[in-house]
């Protein structure tokens, strides 16, 4: 696993030390003498991970942390401070600055290695979320950044997994000033009810009695339901190499008993943010996929996605040997409609007739919008006269009941010609199928329009 390390010191040997045992695991190295400089190489995207000495000139580690977290083009980078400082106010100082975590120097081998790799798995995750999510700013939905700039990582749904009830106690005590906690003290339901939760952050004790915590932080990241939930866990000193070994599995990150309540706050602060971040650049996603495949004025599937999803339909059929049958719809006189009330009032009818035909297929069926007045519902395992019957069934049930308009205070008339065609022999296409039904609903508009004419026919 490669990633691009930045390394911030003003000390010459310690960025020689850093980067040789970086270098070492395969890592690609850079270096910056100062705050600014690392500022304006991490504002350039030319590192994944920051290494960050706190006592530095000019500019501490704190300050670089605070400016990096603050700017939307650089929050998401994950910054690990390395320092002589060890006390524990110090690393809530780094945590309340948007540090990821701290190392103390002399720095552990074991535990630097871990947690680069560690932060370099989040990193990629969180990489291939926003390079997705730019399509989304392309079309006009809000990115996530400026709001997680602003997040307080606070009030979120915490599950504490630990059946020491001294130690659980202290923790929902704590916790409780500005998260809502819950407890688990039998880690045997640990994974159900994480499951069944939505939680925003998972504590996971690894001196759980008679149970194996790493297990239980390893099923938690083979779950798809908690797959992407954070996991902090809690350590005994002594466990350095269970901590190394969880890192590996996917836990996020993890406090040493005797816990500092202070530090306990702001690390579950930290992995609240983050969560939240994430699931805003999955929902940004969401809705960019969404809005690519969706006609926006009537919620239907659009052309770009039937097009596609029929080629997999018509390849399926055939491997299959089923049927498969395709309806072209066009509203009749759509265009008089515009002319007569205006466009308001045809989007109104569009809209509507969207919502009539959703009620009129089963849910395997795909309406589409394929452009203008025009529609098409693909039938998978339906013959051609089975689609018949149906298009028959959707056409007197447009024509049976008036469309209202202009906000219900008026309605009108709407009919509709429909053209149907179903797949043939092997040698068919989606394009050949289609084709066939257009040409049916043409002879359908030829003959007098509000009728359904098969290609078959």
């Amino acid at each position: 696993m490669t990633a691009r390390i930045l390394v911030v010191d003003d000390v010459p040997a310690n960025v020689k030390l850093l980067e040789a045992r970086l270098s070492a695991e395969y890592f690609d190295v850079t270096t910056a003498q100062n705050g600014r400089e690392a500022l304006a190489k991490c504002e350039k995207a030319e590192c994944d991970i920051v290494l960050l000495d706190v006592m530095m000139p000019d500019m501490d580690g704190f300050e670089v942390c605070r400016r990096l977290k603050a700017n939307p083009a650089t929050h998401h980078i994950p910054v690990v401070m390395v320092t002589a400082l060890d006390q524990p106010s110090d690393r809530v100082a780094g945590l309340d600055a948007g540090a990821d975590d701290f190392l103390t120097k002399p720095v552990s081998y074991i535990a630097l290695i871990a947690r680069v790799r560690s932060l370099t798995r989040l990193k990629m995750m969180t990489d291939e979320l926003r390079m997705r999510a730019v399509t989304s700013r392309e079309i006009g939905i809000e990115s996530p950044e400026r709001e997680a700039v602003s997040e307080t990582g606070r009030n979120g749904r915490i599950l504490v997994v630990d059946n020491r009830a001294s130690s659980y106690e202290r923790i929902a005590e704590t916790l409780s000033q500005e998260q809502e906690v819950e407890i688990e003290a039998d880690p045997n339901k640990a994974l159900f009810r994480a499951a069944e939760g939505s939680y925003e952050l998972i504590i996971v004790s690894l001196s759980l009695d008679n149970f194996d915590g790493l297990r239980l932080c390893s099923q938690l990241r083979s779950l798809d339901r908690t797959r992407n939930t954070p996991i902090l866990a809690i350590a005994d000193g002594d466990d350095n190499t269970r901590l190394a070994r969880g890192l590996e599995i996917g836990i996020n990150d993890y406090l040493i008993r005797p816990i500092d309540r202070n530090e306990l706050m702001a690390r579950v602060r930290t992995q609240v943010r983050r969560k939240r971040y994430t699931e805003r650049l999955r929902d940004n996603v969401q809705l960019s996929i969404e809005a690519a495949i969706t006609d926006p004025l009537t919620g239907l599937h659009n052309r770009r996605y039937m097009e596609s999803h029929l080629a997999t339909l018509v390849t399926q059929s055939h491997a299959r040997s089923k049927p498969l049958s395709v309806l072209v719809l066009d509203i009749d006189f759509f265009k008089s409609v515009n002319d007569t009330y205006g466009h308001d009032a045809g989007d109104d009818v569009l809209r509507e007739f969207a919502v009539r035909v959703r009620k009129s297929i089963r849910g395997i069926d795909l309406a589409c919008r394929l452009g203008g007045e025009e529609f098409v519902v693909v039938m998978p395992d339906t013959d051609i006269g089975v689609a018949a019957t149906v298009a028959e069934r959707l056409r007197r049930r447009i024509a049976s009941e008036k469309f209202p308009i202009e906000q219900g205070r008026a309605a009108i008339d709407v009919t509709i010609s429909i053209g149907l065609a179903g797949l043939e022999g092997e040698g068919d296409t989606a394009g050949n199928l289609l084709k066939r039904a257009d040409q049916a609903l043409y002879r359908a508009k030829r003959d007098g329009r509000n009728r359904v004419v098969a290609d078959a026919a």
